[in-house]
């Protein structure tokens, strides 16, 4: 296997976000938020989601995102886009971020 020149760099952007869902009585309710918002995600931004914590938590989403790119500026921006996105979400408040490239 060859390793990586530098044109060929190979770029990782992860996300963690957390939302608070005070209306989600159930973790049917939660279930429904969360698929929208990682499907909207997936379609938008073409980045992978999953939930990486609170999974028992009717309240709390804990999302994980993650990009591949070659450059570092596109990947900061889509994933500083993704943030922007769920700061405005109608139902899930939006709790705190962590962003690495």
């Amino acid at each position: 296997m060859q390793a990586l020149n530098e044109e060929n760099d190979m770029i990782t952007g992860t996300l963690r976000v957390r939302l608070l869902l005070r209306e989600a009585r159930t973790l049917k309710d939660k279930r429904q938020v969360l698929n929208s918002i990682k499907d909207r995600l997936r379609q938008s931004f073409n980045v992978s989601v999953a939930e990486i914590e609170g999974h028992d938590n009717r309240q709390l989403i804990v999302l994980g995102v993650a990009m591949v790119g070659n450059e570092a500026h596109p990947v900061k921006q889509s994933l500083s886009a993704i943030v922007d996105a769920l700061r405005s979400h109608p139902v899930a408040e939006f709790l705190d971020y962590e962003l690495d490239v």
